[in-house]
């Protein structure tokens, strides 16, 4: 089902504050900002020029990112969002495409996926900074709707659908997303009835390593299926995140390595509480253990903050959270001057730039305040 355009279906820090290689231990050693609370930081917009919803998002450094969302629309950034080029497949323009998810490799290299039922769900990928566009898959199954896509590396990858014949759908690449193949389902459990996946974030799918990925599930059940030979076999654990109805589940996945991880999701509709809508994982996800402090509402994406051993954060429509003890305990983001609004996704690269995206063209940049 297809609620509110969320797609459920079938239904650091930024900019130089995170140099250090290691992570940082001390609540004031990141350059004197308070770790603790992440105080002093904040979302600073940066002005794309458009009215699309982004909902991919891949931050490849405190510089260079890329969005993709609604209308077919992908921009990517070299100078750290002063300047956005317009790199829409014109194609995808053309039919209006729902670009939920991109993975990027570098500054040229980046693979969108498109999300609906049958041959709307899509793969494309460019090599040339978005100049030109290759559409590497198109979904001949009607009974399939892709959600999300993850990489362990430059060259293979993984992208899943929502159930067919009670199944999820994994579709997987070896060569940077030039070729897909559907993996056979044997080792896939069953989902349940009216169980499914949102494409919310780009982060329903999610891997760390070489070899580990984990899978998001809403609707019927909020559970998390893991896997550790690249999707060939799964093996599934109940998160503790409310569900029970097609707005409600686990909405996003954040793994700090192939054994910590993070759930956030509830209910998407306005105005309808959320609670207990975070989990972490200490086991790769064999078992979920709910935060005693929870975001306060529905949280759509999430991201652990580079080289801060315990800091991530999480972001939705109403506002984004911070936890400083790996999932425990989440509570606002203190903005100073900065924005406080609306992000549907968020992504941090290795050098401690963290960007987020959402409704309305919205796309902000982890940047300390000044005089802070």
């Amino acid at each position: 089902m297809r609620l509110l355009g969320v797609g459920m279906c079938a239904a650091a820090l930024a900019a130089g504050l995170l140099a250090a290689p290691a992570y940082a231990e001390d609540v004031h050693d990141v350059q004197g900002y308070d770790v603790q609370g992440l105080r002093g930081v904040g979302w600073a917009l940066k002005e794309t020029g458009k009215d699309s919803r982004f909902r991919g998002l891949a931050a490849v450094s405190r510089s260079t990112a890329w969005v993709a969302g609604s209308k077919g629309t992908v921009l990517r950034t070299v100078d750290g969002g002063r300047s956005w080029r317009d790199v829409s497949p014109p194609g995808a323009v053309a039919e209006g495409l729902e670009l939920r998810d991109i993975e990027a490799f570098d500054a040229r290299r980046a693979v969108a996926l498109s999300i609906g039922e049958g041959e709307a769900s899509r793969v494309l990928r460019t090599e040339d900074g978005g100049a030109t566009w290759t559409e590497t898959f198109r979904n001949p199954d009607p009974r399939a709707f892709y959600d999300c896509l993850t990489f362990f590396d430059s060259r293979h990858g993984l992208a899943v659908s929502d159930p067919v014949d009670g199944r999820f759908r994994i579709l997987s690449t070896d060569d940077g997303g030039r070729n897909w193949s559907v993996l056979p389902s044997t080792g896939m459990p069953d989902a349940l009835p009216g169980e499914a996946g949102f494409a919310a974030s780009g982060q329903c799918l999610v891997s760390a390593g070489s070899r580990d990925v984990w899978l998001a599930t809403g609707g019927a059940a909020a559970r998390i299926l893991h896997s550790a030979d690249r999707g060939r076999t799964w093996r599934i654990a109940e998160s503790g995140i409310p569900a029970g109805d097609p707005a409600k589940g686990v909405f996003a996945l954040a793994f700090r390595d192939r054994t910590r991880g993070l759930a956030v999701g509830g209910d998407y509709r306005t105005g309808e509480a959320s609670p207990q809508a975070a989990a972490a994982s200490a086991d790769a996800g064999r078992t979920w253990i709910p935060a005693q402090t929870p975001p306060p509402a529905y949280r759509s994406g999430a991201a652990w903050l580079p080289h801060l051993r315990d800091a991530a954060l999480a972001v939705g429509p109403t506002g984004t959270d911070v936890t400083t003890d790996g999932g425990r305990s989440w509570r606002p983001l203190t903005p100073g001057s900065f924005d406080t609004g609306s992000f549907d996704t968020v992504d941090c690269a290795g050098d401690g730039g963290c960007w987020a995206a959402g409704e309305k063209g919205r796309v902000g940049r982890l940047e300390p305040q000044e005089g802070a």
